[in-house]
């Protein structure tokens, strides 16, 4: 039993440890399209933002990630993230 346990927490840590920026972004209820790229780059530039937002406490290579995913579809993107996406 215990060692089902186990496997089980290491299966979910590393799908969470490998997330793609769409996967943080719902893991974290935010939506690209909600805001144009502008306001996405300066929610990462302020650890206060981040914090609201719970991004801050994403290691440095999720948050790149996570904020490639947001900027590539904000609201004023080439490519916006429709809702439900």
């Amino acid at each position: 039993m215990k060692l089902i346990r186990i496997s089980l927490m290491t299966l979910l840590l590393t799908g969470v440890l490998f997330a793609d920026g769409k996967d943080l972004a719902k893991s974290l209820s935010l939506d690209p399209s909600s805001k144009a790229i502008k306001q996405w780059e300066k929610i990462f530039e302020s650890s206060e933002k981040m914090g609201k937002m719970g991004i801050e406490k994403l290691s440095a290579s999720d948050k790149e990630a996570l904020k490639k995913y947001l900027t590539d579809h904000a609201a004023d993107s080439d490519h916006p993230a429709a809702a439900g996406i």
